[in-house]
């Protein structure tokens, strides 16, 4: 047998094989963010991730995490969250293009601003993926978004990121923020103590709502007088 037919079978016996493969993880995620509008996600790659550190920095393993609805989480909450991180989040199909361009002319004269993230790309990217900066992640982070958008209702996306988003170190949920901040439920969340909380998503294990820097107190500020001119979250 030639070399050419020999190559030739070896890249059509490949190609076959990639199919399967891309078929088989186009059914799966579909079927697994399917399930997920549905089931509540148990855990995150996340908080798999933080544990293996923690044990890793000789720290007690800690995931620390209650789900509860939507229905009880603070509107405050809800609010502040949106403010903070999504303003556009009722109006977007999953991705902000006009803060993807922003960022993007920003990283170009070497300047930071708030990230372009949307709570559904950080939905997508906490339930399914794993932190990292690389295209490959990114790639998968727009695909996974896509479909939640297209499969999930934006109650439903707000609902699963306000109860798996990092809230502190090995704190995970809108509730289990509350109580360990607080001492209280989300239920109960007042707009000052909701913005505290909203203000360290950022960076939730460097930043603690109850010992705010001056940066962060004004952030703070920001998101009470955003939710104001906000109102409540009222969803279609």
């Amino acid at each position: 047998m030639s070399k050419f037919k020999l190559n030739k079978k070896f890249f059509g016996r490949l190609f076959r094989i990639m199919l399967r493969i891309g078929l088989g993880f186009l059914i799966v995620s579909f079927l697994s963010v399917l399930l997920f509008r549905f089931v509540n996600p148990p855990i995150s790659p996340l908080m798999i991730i933080r544990a293996v550190e923690q044990k890793f920095d000789g720290k007690p393993m800690q995931i620390d995490k209650k789900w509860v609805s939507l229905e009880n989480i603070s509107p405050n909450l809800i609010v502040a969250v949106v403010s903070s991180e999504d303003n556009k989040f009722l109006d977007h199909h999953g991705f902000d293009f006009e803060a993807i361009e922003k960022a993007y002319d920003s990283n170009q004269k070497g300047k930071k601003i708030k990230g372009a993230s949307t709570i559904s790309q950080q939905t997508a990217k906490n339930v399914f993926l794993w932190p990292s900066r690389s295209y490959i992640r990114k790639g998968f982070e727009a695909y996974f978004t896509f479909m939640i958008e297209l499969l999930w209702s934006k109650k439903r996306i707000l609902e699963v990121y306000l109860n798996i988003i990092e809230m502190g170190d090995g704190i995970y949920g809108a509730e289990q923020a509350s109580m360990a901040y607080y001492k209280k439920s989300a239920s109960k969340l007042s707009v000052n103590e909701a913005a505290a909380i909203a203000s360290i998503l950022p960076n939730p294990r460097l930043f603690d709502p109850l010992k705010p820097s001056a940066r962060l107190a004004n952030h703070q500020r920001w998101i009470v007088n955003r939710m104001a001119q906000i109102g409540r979250i009222k969803f279609k």
